[in-house]
């Protein structure tokens, strides 16, 4: 059994608003409307594609590190989702919609507030404003409040709470302040604790349909083990599969004694004793550096806890002797240049990652862009940043 796949531009002119969009979106989790893949504007049309009967949406993934990848997501795997996390957070209230529909952390927001039966704000899209968002949420009414961010809009409303007591207070009245996609600097993550912010780490993706492990600890039925150094998951939030492509699912999902896993790609270990997930960096985002192999995600989270490199990011680039080096990439001025140099910072990075992680991982240079190139997720953009090095 199948059901037609309807393609919905929620960007751009002409494009449903996310309460409308979450109107077809309770028509697809509920098998009354079609399937549903949210795309951006830009995004190319796709007609006449079908999905299995029990896919209610689909979401094409931002391919950061990887091919992009259509993701085929159950009605039961999102609503699942919306129950552990309205589970763990205290129980359903509403929402603040501040990250984009095309992109499951931002659709999650609507899965939950129809879970939920309340009605979510939403913020204007486009540049993310502090003061918007503030102003946004002195509207919101249910007594339990949350919102799900990427750690820079985390970062620009710790900015303006520093200066602005109703931004501060208006923040503290957050249940639950979301924070994912990618890692959260220790920095940002230590300024929202001395600002009395209740930041819930997330971590999952598109196939466990969104955030199913929330400070390090799975929710719901929600299950993580390390095999080979990779994380794997289990339990009601996993994906099918993914659209057209059954090899690539095979390689992603398999069974083991009548349990389902999702290999996540990512190196990480799980505590034996308290089950705490510590993610330490993507598989396939590791190099071979003289023979040696080095996580780029490890040199990278070094190099962010210096000041002012909260958001530099570390990519590959290749070498006459050493094969592939770490190059540090951070948005500045000639201004910042001469400053890096004048402070000794790049020998004092260089000398912290080497102590840590070893000779093979000292970065090679430092590069200095006007600005780090970003997916509309808030991630950076690895592929753009290589390219243009």
């Amino acid at each position: 059994m199948t059901r037609t796949l309807r393609a919905v531009q929620v960007s751009g002119r002409g494009a449903p608003d996310p309460l409308e969009l979450m109107a077809l979106l309770r028509g697809a989790l509920t098998s009354s409307g079609d399937a549903l893949m949210p795309v951006a504007a830009s995004a190319a049309p796709r007609d006449g594609l079908t999905v299995p009967r029990s896919v209610a949406v689909v979401i094409e993934t931002s391919g950061s590190t990887d091919a992009p990848k259509r993701v085929m997501l159950s009605t039961d795997a999102l609503l699942a989702g919306a129950a552990a996390s309205s589970d763990a957070l205290g129980g359903p209230g509403q929402w603040l919609l501040a990250l984009p529909t095309h992109y499951i952390a931002g659709l999650q927001v609507l899965v939950r507030s129809i879970a939920a039966v309340t009605t979510p704000v939403v913020l204007a899209p486009g540049h993310f404003d502090a003061h918007a968002f503030r102003n946004l949420a002195e509207t919101m009414t249910e007594p339990l409040r949350y919102t799900s961010l990427v750690p820079v809009q985390l970062a620009r409303l710790c900015d303006a709470a520093t200066d602005d007591l109703r931004t501060r207070a208006v923040l503290r009245r957050f249940t639950a302040i979301l924070v994912g996609g990618q890692a959260m600097p220790s920095e940002l993550q230590t300024r929202a604790e001395e600002l009395d912010l209740r930041v819930v780490r997330t971590y999952g993706s598109s196939e466990t349909a969104g955030g199913c492990v929330y400070n390090g600890v799975p929710i719901g039925n929600t299950r993580v083990r390390a095999v080979g150094g990779q994380l794997e998951i289990s339990g009601a939030v996993l994906a099918e599969g993914y659209l057209g492509e059954p090899e690539r699912t095979r390689q992603r999902f398999s069974e083991v004694h009548g349990v389902r896993w999702y290999r996540t790609g990512d190196l990480g270990t799980v505590d034996p004793l308290s089950g705490v997930v510590r993610v330490l960096g993507r598989a396939d985002n590791v190099i071979i550096s003289g023979g040696v192999k080095v996580s780029l995600d490890e040199v990278e989270a070094i190099v962010r806890a210096f000041p002012g490199l909260e958001n530099a990011v570390v990519v590959a680039a290749n070498d006459p002797e050493w094969g592939q080096v770490p190059v540090i990439v951070a948005a500045g001025s000639s201004a910042t240049r001469v400053e890096l140099v004048e402070t000794s910072v790049e020998t004092r990075i260089a000398d912290a990652v080497s102590s840590v992680l070893g000779r093979a991982a000292r970065p090679a240079r430092f590069v200095i862009v006007p600005s780090i190139p970003l997916l509309t997720s808030g991630k950076p953009d690895r592929r753009a940043i290589t390219a243009a090095l």
